[in-house]
């Protein structure tokens, strides 16, 4: 089977000759290729050709099929200093301000830069933030998916990023963490409208793309998380809006992901409950508290989990004893491996030995024929 075939038939809940690898390799290869340290055999080509070379496939995470596009705002960006990036957005109603920042490492690196000041300052502004959720349109690019699927070819299946929910969109991209829960019991009213607003113009706007594009494997929501969205958060906030859009999606041959990269041992009902049939960079002890033995223990076969490898196990301190007893024990963890992508959660970072990465290659080759024996 191709990995296209493997992924497919993951997503349709039936077995592949084996479990399917699929790591992302994007900033391991960015941040060695700018640091002038990628191998030898690499330094000339392409991340395509080095994905291709180390796993047989390509991780696929680049499928659009919309763009947005924010009319009637002016935008000024400004620069007060060679690592920041501050934007204002002027509107009818008042304008808000966000401020990026970055150090020479990670732009080394080819890491994006850090939200350090977000929209949502002070109650005025949510008045100007709902301004901009309503004039923000989404496009269809479905000839760009299109073009992507055919580029990817057998070696891969497109995903694409559809972006936040509103709830936890307004918590980690216009509040931020830090202010959220400050702004919640402060500007109650003022959180409930903008949700409610956002949660109107995604159903109008958003939505029709994600069920009429000709994606199917679809990643709608980012980070949820035991500590951040804990069970009675997610019930009132997050539940509601998954649980009126999946079953649209499942109607749709849709196949529902969760970018996550977080602790989500206190929410793995919910996750599930909300409809997500996959968890995707799904990352794991020692990075997070929780653990793949837990999930299954939760999910059995129900929700697909792609990731399972954390990515500090393939950098120091962690000797190589310890990466091959972290990887014997999860072959036995995950067997008979039904539901299971096998991938880097969340990234192989420009640190990680790509000899431990081939060595993943290797023992899928030699232990991730289905049905993987305990």
């Amino acid at each position: 089977m191709t990995n296209r075939q493997r992924l497919l038939a993951v997503m349709d809940g039936k077995t592949p000759d084996r479990v399917p690898w699929i790591p992302r390799l994007s900033i391991w290869y960015e941040g060695n290729r700018r640091q002038g340290t990628l191998p030898a055999e690499y330094r000339d080509k392409s991340l395509r050709e080095v994905e291709r070379d180390i796993f047989g496939g390509t991780a696929a995470r680049d499928g659009i099929v919309y763009r947005t596009e924010l009319r009637d705002v002016e935008i000024r960006t400004h620069q007060p200093g060679p690592m920041e990036t501050v934007t204002e957005y002027v509107t009818p109603v008042g304008t808000v301000t966000t401020r990026f920042r970055a150090t020479e490492r990670l732009r080394g690196q080819g890491i994006q830069d850090a939200e350090v000041g977000f929209m949502l300052k002070r109650r005025e502004d949510y008045a100007v933030v709902e301004y901009l959720v309503e004039h923000t349109h989404y496009v269809a690019a479905y000839d760009e998916y299109e073009a992507y699927d055919r580029e990817t070819g057998d070696e891969g299946y497109p995903m694409v990023n559809c972006g936040d929910c509103p709830a936890h969109h307004w918590m980690r991209a216009l509040v931020g963490y830090n202010e959220a829960f400050f702004h919640l019991a402060d500007y109650p009213a003022e959180v409930e409208r903008l949700l409610d607003v956002l949660t109107d113009h995604f159903k109008a706007t958003l939505w029709p793309h994600l069920t009429d594009s000709p994606a199917r494997l679809i990643m709608h929501g980012h980070h949820l998380s035991s500590v951040m969205t804990p069970p009675p958060f997610f019930e009132r906030y997050i539940l509601p809006y998954y649980r009126e859009l999946s079953p649209k999606l499942r109607a749709a041959g849709k196949t529902l992901a969760l970018h996550a990269d977080n602790d989500t041992r206190q929410i793995f009902t919910h996750i599930e409950q909300a409809g997500f049939d996959m968890a995707e960079c799904f990352v794991t002890d020692p990075m997070v508290p929780t653990t793949m033995a837990e999930a299954r223990a939760a999910w059995g076969d129900r929700v697909i989990i792609w990731g399972g490898i954390p990515s500090s196990i393939l950098e120091d301190p962690y000797t190589d004893e310890q990466f091959e007893q972290f990887m014997d024990n999860l072959f036995g963890v995950v067997a008979p491996g039904k539901a299971l992508i096998l991938g880097i959660a969340d990234n192989a970072m420009p640190g990680s030995k790509i000899d431990r990465i081939r060595r993943i290659t290797e023992l899928v080759q030699q232990r991730g024929t289905y049905p993987i024996e305990p």
